[in-house]
């Protein structure tokens, strides 16, 4: 089985070496540099994980996202995060990191395409779709909780999964192709790919809804 977690690094380092440090992504206001300290220190610092995920901690996060800036520079932080996790590290688990990971690039990938003046949307290999559809029947529920609607994802297909049962009998379907889904879940509505069915004045409210985990 392919790791297209490995797949979605490199491709977006070879984005990072192609873009430069300064381009914009659709990571609220990060450049490609921040974007690409963000995702060394999330593997490689023990000292900056907690601040990701814990807005108490956030402040030493961001000293030791510019501390990496300082030390690295934009070239070596982009070879570091292409050469993958330290093996110390959660994400160097062969099996959990590219559970970690799988999303997590993809997204970030799909962060510095979609920030450019124009991009299209790839096809991925049925494999890696299947993969994306698995993972948001589990964590589709988690990224879309502060919705006010119920929310069904569909492919195209037909297949559908709920990921937030209805609210006062309201509901929103969301259909796309699964990668297109996880970003509209990833509180990337704006760039997602999909369609949406149900109330119009529901579905202007659910586009600005803030998502993701």
């Amino acid at each position: 089985m392919t790791d297209y977690s490995r797949v979605e690094r490199l491709a977006l380092c070879d984005l990072f070496d192609e873009l430069g440090p300064d381009q914009p992504t659709l990571c609220g206001g990060w450049t490609t540099y921040d974007l690409a300290v963000h995702l060394y220190v999330r593997e490689s610092d023990p000292m900056a994980g907690p601040g990701i995920m814990i807005s108490a901690l956030a402040d030493t996060t961001e000293k030791r996202m510019e501390r990496a800036k300082a030390k690295y520079g934009f070239t070596g932080v982009v070879n570091k995060v292409r050469n993958g996790p330290p093996r110390a590290s959660i994400y160097g688990l062969p099996l959990i990191g590219h559970q970690l990971n799988t999303t997590e690039y993809l997204v970030h990938h799909e962060d510095v395409r979609r920030a450019q003046p124009s991009f299209t949307v790839r096809t991925l290999p049925a494999e890696q779709q299947a993969g994306l559809w698995k993972g948001l029947k589990v964590a589709g529920r988690t990224m879309t909780r502060k919705a006010s609607t119920g929310i069904v994802l569909q492919r195209p297909d037909g297949s559908t999964t709920v990921a937030k049962q209805p609210t006062n009998g309201r509901s929103v379907i969301v259909i796309g192709e699964p990668a297109e889904l996880l970003l509209f879940c990833f509180g990337r509505q704006q760039v997602a790919d999909v369609q949406l069915e149900g109330d119009p004045a529901v579905i202007e409210e659910l586009k600005s809804t803030s998502f993701g985990i």
